[in-house]
């Protein structure tokens, strides 16, 4: 006995399909669904300003492990566009302090503020050279004087500053620092 195969298209599948289609009558497809929203783009990395500003915090970790100065070290900077006269000259005492600042029994912190305020002041003011007295660091608890060395980092890292120098003894000396600002 063999089984009886119903050829392709004949069978109740299909019957039931026709059933289905004359029951239900004509009918109107639907037009297309719109596509889902796509999924919004990654903002991009901004990978060159990240590196940028890693450059700038090593260099600026680099400055503040560089060597610390020590008691009888002299303090000198100049800017690249200031000429090596002018540090020389500073360096004499031929600049005039028209302002001083004493840090004298100041911690750290209250340091950074006066040093903060006091420049900002003097230029603000039109000041061309000011004086800051730090002290020689001779009572600190170690051989580096942590005045003098926070001195040092903020006028280095400021751009207001011109050039600086440990001031010649009959201005202080090693315990003093001439400064000569930008114009305003």
């Amino acid at each position: 006995m063999t089984a009886r195969r119903d050829p392709p298209g004949d069978g109740p599948q299909d019957d039931d399909a026709a059933l289905f289609r004359s029951a239900i009558g004509p009918v109107r497809e639907l037009p297309p669904a719109p596509l889902p929203p796509a999924p919004p783009k990654p903002r991009p990395v901004p990978r060159m300003a990240r590196r940028d500003d890693d450059d700038a915090r090593s260099e600026f970790q680099r400055i503040l492990d560089a060597g610390l100065l020590e008691t009888g070290d002299a303090l000198r900077y100049r800017c690249d566009d200031v000429p090596p006269r002018v540090l020389q000259r500073l360096a004499r005492g031929e600049y005039a302090a028209q302002e001083e600042l004493d840090l004298h029994h100041a911690d750290l912190a209250q340091a950074e503020a006066l040093l903060r305020g006091f420049l900002k002041a003097a230029r603000d003011a039109g000041v061309a050279c000011v004086r800051i007295i730090h002290g020689k660091g001779l009572h600190s608890d170690s051989r580096t004087p942590p005045l003098k060395n926070l001195v040092d980092r903020m006028l280095r890292q400021r751009a207001d500053v011109l050039a600086f120098h440990s001031a010649p003894a009959a201005q202080g000396g090693g315990g003093a620092v001439l400064v000569l600002l930008a114009k305003r």
